[in-house]
C-alpha cells in the first residue's frame, strides 16, 4: 500500500519531467550528430582582414539556434596541421593575439548597442559591448556559457547566450537581431567574417545580417553579496567590507540594478602614471554594478575618452581630498517601451564630502537612424556646487556609403550661487568610396564655459576643430609581400580655442599595417604649426609654442615559438627654450612563454626630454631637463579555467634638473626669470600578486597582496638611482581577501 501510494504521487511528477523542455543542445564544444538539426545553417565567410571580400582559405560554418534557455550558437573552424594553433590559455579579457572567434550580437537590431562574446580553442574568454558602430568596451562581464574542443581538422567552439543577458525591446512570436560572426587565425592574421563587414569601416553594427529568430522572454535575480578582510601592514591595523550586488529582470525589457556599499575594485590594478600635465588621465571601470548593461548611457564625441557619465568618478577622490569617497549605495533602471528605450542611474556617497550622482538616458530608433537624450546632475554639497548638462545625439545612416554622427550638449553650474552656462557641439562623418579610398570629416566646438567633469570626462573645452582625412586601403597585396594589408591615412587639421588663438596646424600621415605571420605594425607623423598652450598655466594666461614635430612607431610582434614583443618608439620637439635638441621615448615589451599556460614578461622604458614644460605658479613655469626611467616585470599563470595567479610590479623613475626658470607675460612670450625654482624627482612603485578562483560564474575568491608608494624630492639623483630607490617605498603595504558569490533565479 505504501508503495502504490507512492507511485500514485510520483507519477504526475515523473510525466511533468517528460513534459519539461531539456536543453536543445549541450555547450561541450563538440557537435554531435544531429545535434544542430533545426539550426539555421551560417556559410559564405569572406576574407575582411584584408578587407577583400575573397573566399576564405580555411572555411568556418556557424549554426544558430532559439531556444528557450538563450541563443545558441556553434562555429566550426577547418584548419590544417600544417598552419600553426595557438593553444595558449588567456586571462578573461586577454589582449593577447591566438586563435579565436567573436559573436556580436545587437539584440534590438537598431545598431545602437551590441555584446561582443569572444572565445578561444583554449576555452577562453573575451566579452564586452560595442557602442557607436565600432567602439569596443571590455569593462562588462556577462554570465554566459562556453565550451571549445580541438582535433586534427580544425576546432569548433559552442555558446550559449541567455536572454537574460540584456534589456531587449518586447517582441511577440519571432525577433530580428544583427548577428556577426568572425574567426581570427593569429598565424596569417587572416579574419574571415559573416557578414561582409569589418572594423576597419566606419559602419560595422549597421552592417551586421539581420536573423529572424524564434522570440523568447527570461526573467532572472540575482544577488551578489560580498565580504572583504583587509590588513594594513603599515599602519597595523584591520578592516572588515560587506555589500552587495542585486540584478532583476522581471521581463525582457526591463532591468534593475543595485549596489550597497560596493568597493572601489581593490581587486583590480591600474597602470602607474606620473602626470604633471593639466589633463587628468583617463581609467577604465570594472566594478560590476558600473559595467552591467552600461552601454545605453554611452553618450561621447571625437574627443579622446569623452563621455557625459565617467563611472570612476563615483567613489574618486572625496571633495575635502581625504582620499577616495565611500559609496553609500547606486540604483540603474534600464528598460524599453516599445522602439524607445531608456536609462535611469543614482548614486550616493558618504559623508559631508560626498556627492550625489544622478543621469538620465533616452534613445529612439528608426529606419536610417537614432535619436537621443541624455542629462547627467551632480550635487557637491561640500564645495557649494551643483552642475547639470543635457545632450542630444543622432546617428544618420543615410545610405550604405555615409555614416554621420552629431552631438550637442549643454551645461549649467550653479557654484556658490552664480550660474555659468556652456555648450558644445560635434560632427563626425565617414564617407566610403570605392576601390579603398574613404574620407572623413570631424568637427568639434566647446565653449570655455562648458563644463562636464562632474560626472563626465572631456579632456578640455574652449576649442573649436576641423579635421578632413583621406583614406586608401590595400588589401590586395601579392603573395610575396610580407604585409598582409596596409591602411594610409592623411590628415590636415586646425584647431582654434575658443578667444579664437590658434592652437595649431596639423598635418597628419599614418600607416596601418598587418604582416602575413600575425603581426601588427603602426606608424605616424605628424607636423604641427606654431600655436599657443592655453592650458599649462592653469588659467593664468597662454605659452606661445613653437612649430614642431611628432614622429611615432610601434611593432607588435605576434609569438613565435616562446617569444613574443611589442616595440615602441616617439621622437618630438618642443618646450622652452625651442632650440633644444630632440626629445624621445623608447619602450620595449618582451614576453616569455615557459608553456601555453605560464608566461613571464618585461616592459622596459627610457624617457628624455631636454626641455620639458612644468607648471610651478601662476605664470611661472620651469624648463627643465627630464629623463625617465621605467621598469616593469610580471607573470600570468592560467592554472586551469578557474585558476589563476599573476604577478604586476612597475616603477618609474622620474629626474628632471632645472635648466631655467621662465616668467610669461600678457601676450604669451617666454621670458628668463630669476625665481627660485627647484630641481626635483619622482619615484613610485606598484605591487600586486593576485590569485583569482572562478568558484561559479561571476562568483570569485581574490586574495590580494598589493605594495605602493610615491614620493617626491627636490633633488636630482639621476633616473636610474632613482628607479632603483624606489623598490624601496612603502607607503602602502596590504593584504586583501575578498569573497562574493553571485545567488541567482
Amino acid at each position: 500500500m505504501h508503495m502504490l501510494r507512492f507511485m500514485r504521487g510520483f507519477a504526475p511528477l515523473f510525466l511533468a519531467c517528460l513534459a519539461t523542455p531539456v536543453l536543445a543542445v549541450d555547450i561541450d564544444g563538440k557537435l554531435s550528430p544531429g545535434e544542430w538539426a533545426e539550426a539555421r545553417h551560417i556559410t559564405g565567410f569572406r576574407t575582411t582582414q584584408p578587407l577583400t571580400g575573397a573566399d576564405p582559405a580555411y572555411p568556418s560554418e556557424a549554426w544558430v539556434l532559439s531556444t528557450p534557455e538563450g541563443l545558441a550558437i556553434a562555429i566550426r573552424n577547418t584548419i590544417p596541421a600544417s598552419v600553426p594553433r595557438t593553444q595558449q590559455r588567456v586571462q578573461r579579457d586577454f589582449t593577447d593575439s591566438v586563435d579565436r572567434v567573436n559573436v556580436i550580437i545587437d539584440f534590438d537590431g537598431d545598431h545602437r548597442t551590441a555584446y561582443n562574446f569572444r572565445i578561444t580553442p583554449t576555452d577562453g574568454i573575451w566579452d564586452g559591448v560595442v557602442t557607436s558602430e565600432n567602439q569596443f568596451n571590455s569593462d562588462w562581464d556577462g554570465n554566459w556559457k562556453h565550451a571549445a574542443s580541438s582535433d586534427a581538422d580544425g576546432w569548433t567552439a559552442e555558446l550559449l547566450i541567455p536572454w537574460h543577458i540584456a534589456s531587449m525591446r518586447v517582441a511577440k512570436d519571432t525577433r530580428t537581431i544583427g548577428l556577426y560572426i568572425d574567426r581570427i587565425i593569429a598565424a596569417t592574421g587572416d579574419r574571415i567574417a559573416g557578414p561582409y563587414a569589418s572594423l576597419d569601416r566606419a559602419r560595422f553594427m549597421s552592417d551586421f545580417e539581420p536573423v529572424e529568430l524564434k522570440s523568447y522572454s527570461q526573467s532572472l535575480f540575482a544577488i551578489t553579496p560580498f565580504v572583504s578582510g583587509l590588513h594594513d601592514n603599515v599602519h597595523d591595523h584591520d578592516d572588515t567590507h560587506a555589500g552587495v550586488d542585486i540584478f532583476w529582470k522581471p521581463n525582457g525589457q526591463t532591468q534593475l540594478t543595485a549596489t550597497v556599499n560596493p568597493d572601489f575594485g581593490q581587486v583590480e590594478s591600474d597602470d602607474l602614471v606620473v602626470n604633471f600635465d593639466a589633463t587628468e588621465t583617463f581609467f577604465n571601470d570594472k566594478r560590476p554594478f558600473f559595467t552591467e548593461n552600461q552601454g545605453i548611457f554611452d553618450f561621447s564625441t571625437p574627443s579622446d575618452y569623452s563621455q557625459m557619465l565617467y563611472t570612476r568618478r563615483i567613489g574618486g577622490q572625496a571633495d575635502d581630498g581625504s582620499g577616495l569617497a565611500d559609496i553609500t549605495a547606486a540604483l540603474k533602471l534600464n528598460g524599453s517601451v516599445g522602439a524607445t528605450k531608456y536609462g535611469v542611474f543614482g548614486a550616493d556617497e558618504k559623508d559631508d564630502a560626498g556627492r550625489t550622482f544622478e543621469a538620465l538616458r533616452v534613445v529612439r530608433d528608426f529606419s536610417a537612424q537614432n535619436l537621443g537624450f541624455m542629462a547627467t546632475h551632480v550635487d557637491r554639497p561640500f564645495l557649494d556646487r551643483e552642475a547639470t548638462v543635457v545632450g542630444i545625439d543622432h546617428d544618420w545612416r543615410p545610405s550604405a556609403r555615409w555614416n554621420v554622427h552629431t552631438r550637442l550638449l549643454g551645461s549649467d553650474v550653479d557654484q556658490a550661487g552664480v550660474s555659468t552656462r556652456g555648450d558644445g557641439g560635434t560632427l563626425w562623418a565617414d564617407y566610403e568610396m570605392d576601390h579603398g579610398w574613404r574620407q572623413q570629416v570631424i568637427a568639434m566646438h566647446f565653449s570655455n564655459a562648458l563644463e562636464i567633469n562632474d560626472a563626465g570626462y572631456l579632456s578640455r573645452n574652449s576649442t573649436n576643430y576641423l579635421h578632413w582625412q583621406v583614406n586608401k586601403r590595400f588589401a590586395d597585396l601579392p603573395q610575396s609581400s610580407r604585409y598582409l594589408s596596409k591602411d594610409w591615412r592623411w590628415r590636415v587639421s586646425e584647431d582654434y580655442n575658443d578667444h579664437g588663438q590658434a592652437l595649431d596646424h596639423q598635418f597628419r600621415m599614418s600607416r596601418e599595417s598587418r604582416l602575413r605571420n600575425g603581426s601588427y605594425e603602426y606608424a605616424q607623423i605628424n607636423v604641427n604649426s606654431a600655436g599657443i598652450e592655453d592650458l599649462i598655466l592653469r588659467g593664468n594666461g597662454y605659452v606661445r609654442r613653437a612649430a614642431n614635430f611628432d614622429a611615432y612607431f610601434d611593432y607588435q610582434r605576434a609569438r613565435r615559438g616562446r617569444w613574443s614583443y611589442e616595440f615602441e618608439v616617439d621622437a618630438f620637439n618642443g618646450g622652452l627654450p625651442s632650440d633644444h635638441p630632440v626629445s624621445y621615448w623608447v619602450e620595449f615589451q618582451p614576453k616569455y612563454f615557459v608553456n601555453d599556460a605560464f608566461n613571464i614578461y618585461l616592459d622596459l622604458r627610457t624617457e628624455h626630454r631636454p626641455a620639458w614644460i612644468v607648471w610651478q605658479r601662476e605664470n611661472l613655469v620651469g624648463s627643465f631637463d627630464q629623463h625617465v626611467q621605467q621598469f616593469g616585470v610580471g607573470f600570468n599563470w592560467i592554472m586551469s579555467s578557474k585558476h589563476e595567479l599573476r604577478l604586476k610590479v612597475q616603477a618609474i623613475g622620474l629626474d628632471a634638473k632645472l635648466n631655467q626658470p621662465y616668467r610669461v607675460d600678457a601676450t604669451g612670450h617666454a621670458l628668463e626669470s630669476n625665481d627660485p625654482v627647484d630641481d626635483f624627482d619622482v619615484q613610485t612603485l606598484g605591487v600586486q600578486l593576485r590569485y583569482r578562483y572562478e568558484i561559479a560564474p561571476l562568483s570569485y575568491l581574490y586574495v590580494v597582496y598589493g605594495r605602493g608608494g610615491y614620493e617626491q624630492d627636490p633633488t636630482t639623483r639621476g633616473s636610474g638611482s632613482v628607479l632603483g630607490d624606489s623598490f624601496g617605498l612603502r607607503d602602502d603595504e596590504q593584504l586583501l581577501i575578498k569573497f562574493s558569490y553571485r545567488f541567482q533565479k
